[in-house]
This record gives C-alpha cells, sequence and structure tokens, in this order.
C-alpha cells in the first residue's frame, strides 16, 4: 500500500552567475578574489595611523568648561609671560611662540557647549601674560601704556593665536553636527491638541 507524502519535495536551486555591468558573468569570467558570499565585501587590512596622530591621541583629554578654559589660557600665559621675564628677559617672541600651543590646547579642551568661550578667551590671556614682558616704568600709568604698546606692536602673535582658536573650535564644531541627534518633543497634554 502506499502511503502519502507528508513534506513537499525540495527544488533543487541552481547557482546563479554573478552579474556585472556588462551582463551576467559565467565562472569562467567572474573574479578569483571575489568571495563566495555574493555583496559582502572583503575585509580591507588597517590602515597604518601616522605617529603624529598616535601622539595626539596619548594627550589627555579634559573637558573645562568656559571659564575654566579661560583660566587655564590665562594662568598658562601668565606663567609663561612670567618665566620669559625671568629666563629670558622678556622676549616677546617666545612668548608669542608659547602663546599658539596655549590657544590649541584651550579649543581643544573646551567642552563642545563652550565652544563659542575659547576664541573669547585667548586673546584676554595674552593681554594678561604680556604684563610681566611689557616693561612699563613710572606708576600704573606707565604700566598701562606699557601693555597697551606691547599688544599694538605684538598683534600679529595674538591675531593668529585667535585664529588658530578660531579654527579648531569651527572644526569641532563641524566634525560634531552629524552626531548630534534630534530630541524628540515633548508630548503636549491633551488640552493643548485641541
Amino acid at each position: 500500500m502506499e502511503q502519502p507524502r507528508t513534506s513537499h519535495p525540495q527544488r533543487r536551486r541552481r547557482p546563479q552567475a554573478p552579474l556585472s555591468p556588462q551582463g551576467p558573468l559565467s565562472p569562467q569570467g567572474a573574479v578569483a578574489d571575489r568571495p563566495a558570499v555574493y555583496g559582502v565585501r572583503p575585509a580591507s587590512p588597517p590602515r597604518a595611523v601616522p605617529p603624529v596622530v598616535l601622539a595626539l591621541r596619548k594627550l589627555p583629554s579634559p573637558r573645562l568648561t568656559g571659564l575654566g578654559g579661560g583660566l587655564f589660557a590665562v594662568t598658562a600665559m601668565l606663567v609663561i609671560g612670567s618665566l620669559d621675564w625671568l629666563l629670558l628677559d622678556g622676549s616677546p617672541v617666545v612668548y608669542g611662540v608659547l602663546f599658539l600651543p596655549v590657544c590649541a590646547l584651550t579649543a581643544l579642551w573646551v567642552r563642545e557647549a563652550d565652544l563659542v568661550t575659547a576664541p573669547i578667551s585667548v586673546p584676554i590671556a595674552f593681554a594678561v601674560g604680556v604684563i610681566p614682558i611689557a616693561g612699563g616704568e613710572g606708576g600704573f600709568g606707565g604700566q598701562i601704556m606699557a601693555v597697551v604698546t606691547a599688544l599694538a606692536v605684538h598683534a600679529g602673535w595674538l591675531y593668529g593665536g585667535t585664529l588658530v582658536a578660531g579654527l579648531i573650535t569651527c572644526a569641532r564644531k563641524l566634525r560634531g553636527l552629524p552626531h548630534r541627534r534630534r530630541r524628540p518633543r515633548p508630548s503636549q497634554p491633551p488640552a493643548a491638541r485641541r
């Protein structure tokens, strides 16, 4: 006696030839290094990271508030100005060259919510740090005139450092834009929907 089949016969699928822009390829025309599973690309080997990037990744990455970034810049430039006055007799070139990394670090270490404060606080830090190397005579008025003169004479360093801080903050702002998510609006109460 014959028993009825309870399962359907399985159909054998033929392997399809891979498609190319010109049409289907025969197995002889297929690329030899193509992976067995179509649509999956082989993993690319990891790229070599430049040593500069590795060194920058090892630096500390604090997140300062706007006020903290300003205090860091002012304190650093006051210490640099004082050491410049003590060791190098107030060399404005050394002071200006050391001002640039302070601007960069201030712009890198400020948190994203306070990015706008970095280009504002670094000129203030430059003005405070230039007091020891300005070298004014004749009391308070003479000291103020010496600081104003030093700021006018060394405005190139001041503008350069502010530009460095501004460019870094713009780059950080642009880098952070795609990662921002729209916050969902809070649901409205039933009375407001009407």
